[in-house]
């Protein structure tokens, strides 16, 4: 199990008395708003620290762990996708760089944006990609670093029915292909019961 939760409380929003996620899956996470299903996936990256309880990757507490370490392994996309340079490649790089890993040929970084279809030079300036955009490039940037989990917090939140399903369809792909973990918060039923092979739902407190 790569995550496992006990008795984990934080402030007034969130309350698990136990949850286990599963290695190699993909667990979709959903209910109302407010239920703190963010707050769930930020806990699990370390942005959050739980006031109860415990959580253990892979049978280690998180924290006993450096975080830094744990958010090579674990790598967060947040509901509003973040820039990390003023270019489509840069952007892309960047986590390669943040995980110390060697920076992809112009070759890979085209690739990837096929996959997620982002149909984008890379010297594009990002700044000017519409929000569906930069969650695409997110994708593409977190894919690039092949971690052994992928949190992502409403990741097709921005794009339309037709193109949340290629981008999907391309993304679980690709996170496949190196067993990659993936624990996804959604409002979109249609991608949770067309990925989700393990749902969690979760209720206001």
């Amino acid at each position: 199990m790569p995550f496992e939760l006990r008795d984990v409380a934080y402030k007034d929003i969130l309350r698990i008395k136990e949850m286990q996620i599963p290695e190699d899956k993909t667990t979709c996470i959903i209910g109302e708003s407010g239920a703190g299903k963010s707050t769930l996936l930020k806990m699990l990256n370390m942005i959050y620290i739980p006031d109860e309880g415990a959580i253990h990757y892979k049978g280690e507490s998180i924290d006993e762990m450096d975080p830094v370490a744990l958010r090579r392994k674990v790598v967060m996309i947040s509901q509003t996708p973040i820039l990390f340079g003023d270019t489509v490649e840069e952007n892309l790089q960047k986590g390669l760089v943040f995980s110390d890993q060697p920076k992809a040929s112009r070759e890979e970084l085209e690739r990837i944006l096929n996959v997620v279809k982002l149909d984008k030079h890379l010297n594009a300036d990002a700044l000017e990609l519409s929000g569906g955009e930069r969650q695409r490039l997110s994708l593409g940037r977190v894919l690039l670093m092949k971690p052994e989990v992928y949190l992502l917090d409403e990741p097709t939140s921005a794009l339309d029915e037709e193109t949340e399903s290629a981008v999907m369809n391309g993304f679980m792909q690709a996170s496949e292909d190196h067993d990659g973990t993936v624990i996804m918060v959604t409002h979109s039923m249609n991608v949770a019961e067309e990925y989700g092979e393990e749902i969690i739902r979760i209720s206001k407190s």
